[in-house]
């Protein structure tokens, strides 16, 4: 009886063998065909790989966006070919074998870096190190918080992370750690490909940290495996799938595995084996020669992997079609990320409220208004954080509970100083669904959020970032803390939207257009100072062009002020003053530049106007504006950084003053 079940152990760690060769096979082939790519870590992470496929991933090939799946993120995403194989061998519809021999080609379903938007059942967007495995702590928030809302009949599953040492290596990922140590998330799990070699060689000569100390410190299970023994790679899951911590399982791997001359080397790292090391590699692991074949029984094994998965998605799909309809209805909505008809209403009667009775302050604390009004209509999707800085973000609601590991339902994230962890993890959340978040920080702190915003605006992922103090009029906090090419470089970013509201009705506004926005970011810059409530009607919503003209001229305009947010209230002041020289001005509020320039021709070309002298007026550089004024347009705004002073003496001082703009236009106009 013993030999029997040794021999059974034998067949199946020889099948399962097989079938990660098939992953290294398919992957040597493409790097190969392509001339470029990455061939080592799919090829030392294949036992990984087919461990967590065939024994744990809840998943299935023909459904890949099941809501209840457990997610796979390939953090490096460099070994692409990895996921693709995975993806091919297990039976996702759309890749096929003719999407592998297309690798890195333009217009295939493999590029060179996994593209969730672009191929399905990829997760997540990867490449940038470091991104991954801090989008997927956002999965696991996610899926923590909705499992203790709806429950685990409904929400039940992991999210699993296969991650380098690169990715270990990038400041975010300690942002990332910490976070979810902290948050007690149990049900994330990484994978460590130690394989101890980076693009220049042995990591030893950069690095010497103990990453499973590391982890642990920051509140995590870890331990060190052999990432090539398959039964080792599956106790050590069983191990963290039991844990009440979020696990690092660091597993001790060859890169390039099964190349006789390359494997363990930078030279299998980024680039192709070559004709005679990939025979070579393939005689040695007993792969075919030709390109691209995977034996048939090994394929078979693979697509009932694949579609293993089912029975689990449809007693799910049961489950949940025993929720109650309005239970169940919410549910989907939310995943669906639609906003539910009240958020319109609340905000509708939010500004007919401010029309009554004013708001005459900074636009965070309108924005801090504006958000008791969401909160009403949508308290449990509604999920909003700071990076240790809610007091000055504003944009914590009265009735938010702080979010911790022991208050699941709670509706507030208290980051801690970490924005680009922050910004990460919200594209998590979003990817997941079921949420709306924003986070936020000071304006001039995007710099350390930058790489997830970036990816966020590739992604189309519907976040909305809250960034206060967003000139030089925050004052005395000097150049340090002022953001001068902070709104050019945010608006360079294709996708990425960004609104900076003059007034109370205005940010109201914004805020509706930013929640209803789910295929891209949107950034909502908010002043410190006080600024008054311009506009006087609220019907529509005039934010939507990016740009709307907030006071006519009295006659034909000989000159158009063009400012955003704060520097409103300085083109209304001017306008006045040069009605009383004669000359009539117009006043157009641009709360979205890059808005205002996506509209059709005609459209931008109606609010731009045709006044002979255009005139911009905003406490930053000039960058972007020149495709609203012109070239020879006049532009009141910032050259320099900023310093260190109160507010007014700043806008005095650089020359952002109604009386800079009167005569930017009288010079133009006499």
């Amino acid at each position: 009886m013993m030999q029997v079940d040794a021999t059974r152990m034998a067949n199946t760690q020889l099948d399962a063998t097989r079938m990660a060769n098939a992953i290294r096979g398919l992957a040597m082939d493409a790097v190969e065909k392509a001339k470029s790519g990455h061939p080592g870590l799919p090829m030392g992470a294949a036992d990984i790989a087919t461990v967590l496929f065939t024994q744990f991933l809840k998943f299935d090939a023909q459904a890949p966006a099941w809501p209840d799946r457990d997610r796979f993120v390939l953090s490096a995403g460099h070994g692409s070919m990895l996921l693709y194989s995975l993806l091919f061998l297990t039976g996702n519809p759309d890749m096929t074998l003719d999407q592998l021999k297309r690798f890195r080609q333009l217009g295939s379903l493999t590029p060179g870096h996994p593209e969730n938007f672009h191929t399905k059942g990829i997760e997540t967007t990867t490449g940038p190190l470091g991104q991954g495995i801090s989008t997927a702590v956002g999965m696991a928030l996610a899926e923590k918080m909705l499992a203790a809302e709806f429950g685990k009949k409904i929400v039940d599953h992991h999210t699993y992370v296969l991650a380098s040492d690169g990715d270990l290596m990038e400041g975010v990922s300690q942002e990332a750690i910490a976070m979810a140590g902290h948050w007690k998330l149990n049900k994330l799990i990484v994978l460590y490909d130690d394989n101890g070699i980076s693009i220049d060689g042995p990591t030893s000569i950069a690095d010497s940290v103990d990453q499973v100390k590391r982890f642990k410190s920051a509140g995590w299970a870890a331990e060190k495996i052999d990432g090539q023994d398959q039964a080792a790679i599956s106790a050590a899951i069983t191990r963290a799938k039991k844990s009440n911590k979020p696990t690092l399982i660091a597993c001790r791997t060859t890169i390039g595995y099964g190349a006789p001359h390359k494997a363990g080397t930078a030279k299998v790292h980024g680039e192709a084996l070559g004709a005679d090391e990939l025979k070579a590699a393939k005689e040695n692991l007993g792969i075919a020669l030709e390109p691209f074949s995977v034996p048939d029984d090994v394929l078979k094994a693979w697509r009932a992997v694949g579609s293993r998965g089912a029975a689990a998605r449809q007693e799910w799909e049961a489950r949940i079609s025993e929720l109650g309809s309005r239970k169940r209805a919410e549910f989907e909505r939310r995943l669906r990320h639609e906003r539910p008809a009240s958020l319109a209403k609340a905000l509708k009667a939010h500004k007919k409220g401010l029309l009554e009775n004013p708001l005459n302050v900074a636009t965070r604390k309108s924005s801090e208004a504006a958000i008791e009004a969401i909160a009403t209509a949508m308290p449990m999707e509604f999920l909003a954080g700071s990076a240790d800085l809610t007091g000055s973000n504003n944009n914590k609601a009265k009735s938010a509970v702080a979010f911790s590991a022991k208050t699941p339902k709670g509706r507030f994230i208290h980051y801690g100083i970490r924005e680009h962890g922050m910004c990460a993890a919200m594209n998590g959340i979003f990817l997941h669904g079921g949420f709306a978040p924003n986070g936020a920080t000071f304006l001039v702190f995007t710099d350390y959020a930058r790489p997830a915003m970036r990816i966020a605006a590739l992604m189309g992922a519907g976040v909305v970032y809250v960034m206060t103090h967003d000139s030089i009029g925050l004052g005395e906090d000097g150049p340090t803390h002022q953001p001068v090419e902070h709104l050019a470089a945010l608006r360079a970013i294709p996708n990425m939207r960004v609104f900076r509201p003059c007034d109370s009705i205005e940010v109201a506004e914004c805020w509706e257009l930013a929640l209803n926005r789910i295929d891209g970011p949107t950034v909502l810059a908010l002043t410190r100072q006080n600024l008054p409530q311009l506009r006087t009607s609220a019907n529509e919503n005039p934010c939507q062009y990016g740009a709307y003209e907030l006071v006519a001229a009295q006659g034909e305009a000989k000159a158009t002020l063009f400012a955003s947010g704060s520097e409103v209230e300085i083109a209304v002041a001017a306008q006045k003053q040069l009605a009383e020289r004669g000359i009539p001005t117009r006043v157009v509020s641009v709360p979205s530049l890059e808005l205002l320039l996506a509209q059709p021709e005609a459209q931008r070309a109606a609010i731009i106007g045709n006044a002979p002298v255009k005139v911009a007026i905003e406490a930053a550089v000039r960058w972007g504006w020149d495709a609203v004024i012109g070239q020879d347009g006049e532009f009141v705004g910032m050259h320099s950084f900023g310093a260190s002073a109160p507010a007014k003496d700043l806008f005095k001082h650089f020359g952002i003053t109604a009386e800079a703009a009167v005569n930017a236009v009288v010079k133009r106009v006499s």
